[in-house]
């Protein structure tokens, strides 16, 4: 048994016992990854997989759980490599990162200027999605982790770090009638065609139980996940804007755009730092996140597996604190 053969049993699980998509992944052939399957299986004297006409469709009872142990082999065999390199940021080495457009635009510029310059050999990459993309990104090992603005703690493979609460605003042009108002109740943003988030993106949810406890149907006329596609419809007087607070600029939108900041309507969200459980991050990873989240003390982001409180008070009340993004 070796490293490889492990590599290839959990990269076709991750692929959905699909062989082909998995030796893609690992850069190798399908042949190659069927012969480790098979050496494997052979070697410990078991069927891993249930079958069907030459067709790996699940993971046997005994699979599961060589599976289970596989993935901390794989896990500790990552620690080893990064002890071995004694976290070198000499050479050139890659930070990826899931995350949304609203955070790569309006939160993320002075936390990479500040991280670049610490750390000018590191080559940050980003890759965009919805929330649920973000997850599988983490658990497919695709990225290192995820900025997620809805929280995945429901995934049992993640671990999650609460960051920031952040708020709603409603935008229109000046000219607009509600754009003397300094509040605004959800009856008055049912009266207009809205222009807001595409479902599943920045808390779009939320805002639509806010609407269904009051027994409204709101006229969501434009959805984007984009923030800049919402202001520029906005501007052409489609309908009212909803977006995230930190997605205003005051300094670039002020002149075109009113904002109406209706925390009062819709209860705050909260972004969060996600990794997979089976993630040993580098200390320069733990750096990006506390450039990002500077308020959080250094020893807490560094205990992952005590980031979320298992007591319900307790996770309360941390989110409580949490500052606004």
């Amino acid at each position: 048994m070796n490293i490889n053969q492990l590599k290839s049993f959990v990269e076709v699980v991750r692929s959905d016992f699909n062989i082909t998509n998995a030796a893609e992944k690992l850069y190798t052939s399908q042949p190659t990854v069927s012969k480790q399957l098979k050496i494997l299986e052979d070697e410990l004297n078991v069927s891993l997989f249930n079958r069907k006409n030459n067709n790996l469709l699940s993971l046997s009872p005994i699979g599961e759980e060589v599976h289970r142990v596989a993935c901390d082999i794989l896990a500790q065999f990552d620690k080893i490599k990064s002890l071995v390199s004694h976290e070198d940021t000499t050479t050139k080495q890659n930070l990826r990162i899931a995350t949304t457009h609203t955070q790569i635009r309006y939160k993320l510029p002075k936390v990479i200027e500040r991280f670049n310059a610490r750390y000018p050999n590191i080559s940050l990459h980003f890759h965009q999605g919805a929330p649920a993309q973000l997850a599988e990104m983490v658990k497919n090992g695709d990225v290192d982790f995820a900025i997620a603005t809805e929280s995945l703690h429901l995934y049992d493979d993640l671990l999650t770090l609460p960051c920031y609460q952040w708020s709603r605003s409603a935008i229109v042009p000046h000219d607009h009638p509600l754009a003397q108002h300094e509040q605004l109740t959800i009856q008055e943003l049912a009266h207009y065609p809205l222009i807001t988030y595409v479902f599943g993106f920045t808390g779009r949810s939320k805002l639509d139980q806010v609407f269904y406890q009051n027994h409204l149907t709101p006229n969501v006329v434009l959805t984007a996940v984009d923030t800049e596609i919402i202001k520029f419809y906005v501007k052409r007087g489609t309908g009212v804007g909803v977006i995230s607070s930190v997605a205003f600029d005051p300094a670039e939108d002020s002149d075109s755009l009113r904002c109406i900041n209706i925390g009062n309507l819709v209860k705050p969200s909260y972004t969060h730092i996600c990794i997979s459980r089976h993630t040993h991050l580098k200390d320069y990873m733990y750096d990006f996140i506390s450039c990002y989240a500077p308020h959080l003390d250094l020893n807490y982001i560094h205990q992952p597996e005590q980031w979320l409180p298992v007591d319900q008070k307790a996770r309360d009340q941390l989110y409580r604190a949490l500052p606004e993004l």
